[in-house]
């Protein structure tokens, strides 16, 4: 059966670079190996091709040589032009595969070397802590109560029996991990995993502590004072590393995370460090104009209404609002205007609107002729 052109089996062009016909060869070994086509036979030639293709195309003397003569060059007659009885096998492809650098890739890194004894980190703890915006404006200092493991005052974190001491593990031999031994058709190989009896410390309790049963940990209650900065919003958080469980036989502590979580205010609306603040004012008052008092973050305010201020106008209180995090700038404080109409009124009060009512000045200055002419040719379109 005539070879195919070996740029033609990695699917490279002929002034391909090194980079790009290792890169290619690469993915094809890894795509057709046989350990991850078990019992294929088309993969496993596919496999000694792109191996093949490889071993010639990577070397430039035999490359040259291919590129003038073609497959006669990978003859014993290199170069003489007589035909090629180049035999290129599976056990060729398998060390191909290997000196290539795939052997890491492929087996997931199994040889790597032990790292040693490892201490098991605890559990980080998550907490919601509610906040005025009040607090918010202002940042605050907050102590709350937390459930968590701690080490165990009775044998110090260790798990070993007050008097005692941890003694190296006979299993992994103190180091934290074993090794297994497997053979494939590409030779041995080393997986190493955590040592099950010493769940990686390297060293066990064998007298284990009573007060702890051996973790070197106990469930408790502690207090922890938190400082929230000003600024902070709902789904903010706090990390604070080493105040979470911890970890056993006297691993390190995990991390307590505050989630923030603000109240709903009474008569303020939160947008972005703006607060939104809706006052209702009289019909007189918007008329006329007045000087009115609002609340604030901080306390309450004098706020000048100016007259002729309609409904649906927002005024702005600058520097009234919420103090931007981690920052410098301060938030405003806006308020809305809107109108108060009675429903009842006295039979004076009503002699007074029927008055105003009449007056010219107080009329709306719409031109309702123009626009019931506008309604009327919408109608009729």
């Amino acid at each position: 059966m005539a070879k195919r052109d070996y740029y033609e089996v990695l699917g490279v062009e002929r002034n391909a670079n090194e980079e790009a016909i290792k890169k290619a060869y690469r993915k094809l070994a890894m795509q057709y190996h046989p350990d991850r086509n078990k019992g294929d036979k088309t993969a496993e030639e596919k496999f000694k091709e792109v191996g093949e293709a490889y071993a010639v195309l990577s070397d430039s003397d035999k490359r040259a040589r291919y590129d003038r003569f073609g497959h006669a060059a990978t003859g014993p007659g290199a170069g003489a032009g007589a035909p090629g009885t180049f035999e290129f096998d599976l056990s060729d492809a398998l060390r191909q595969f290997m000196e290539g650098g795939l052997f890491g890739d492929f087996f997931g890194g199994l040889r790597s070397e032990p790292r040693g004894p490892t201490r098991t980190r605890g559990g980080d703890l998550q907490i919601s802590m509610k906040l005025t915006l009040e607090e918010i404006a202002t940042g605050v200092t907050k102590k709350i109560k937390v459930h968590r493991y701690q080490s165990c005052e009775e044998c110090g974190g260790s798990g070993a029996k007050r008097g005692t001491s941890r003694t190296t593990c006979s299993t992994c031999r103190g180091s934290g991990q074993v090794r297994q031994v497997s053979r494939s058709i590409l030779g041995q190989f080393i997986n190493i995993t955590t040592c099950p009896q010493c769940q990686g410390q390297g060293t066990i309790a064998k007298d284990p502590c009573p007060a702890c049963r051996g973790e070197g940990r106990v469930r408790g209650e502690s207090v922890v004072t938190v400082e929230i900065p000003a600024g902070v919003a709902t789904g903010n958080y706090i990390q604070m590393r080493g105040h979470g469980n911890a970890g056993p036989h006297g691993g390190p502590a995990g991390d307590l995370i505050v989630v923030i979580e603000e109240k709903e205010h009474a008569y303020f609306t939160r947008r972005g460090n703006d607060i939104l603040y809706e006052i209702i004012l009289s019909i007189p008052q918007a008329v006329l104009g007045d000087e009115v008092e609002v609340p604030t973050l901080t306390g309450r305010a004098r706020l000048h209404i100016e007259p002729g201020t309609p409904p649906g106008r927002i005024l702005r209180m600058r520097g009234r609002g919420l103090k931007q995090l981690n920052g410098h700038s301060t938030g405003d404080q806006l308020v809305e205007i809107n109108l108060y109409v009675p429903e009842r009124l006295t039979a004076h009060e009503k002699r007074l609107f029927e008055e105003l009512k009449q007056s010219e000045s107080l009329k709306p200055k719409t031109d309702q002729k123009s626009f019931f002419g506008k309604v009327k040719d919408s109608f009729n379109a």
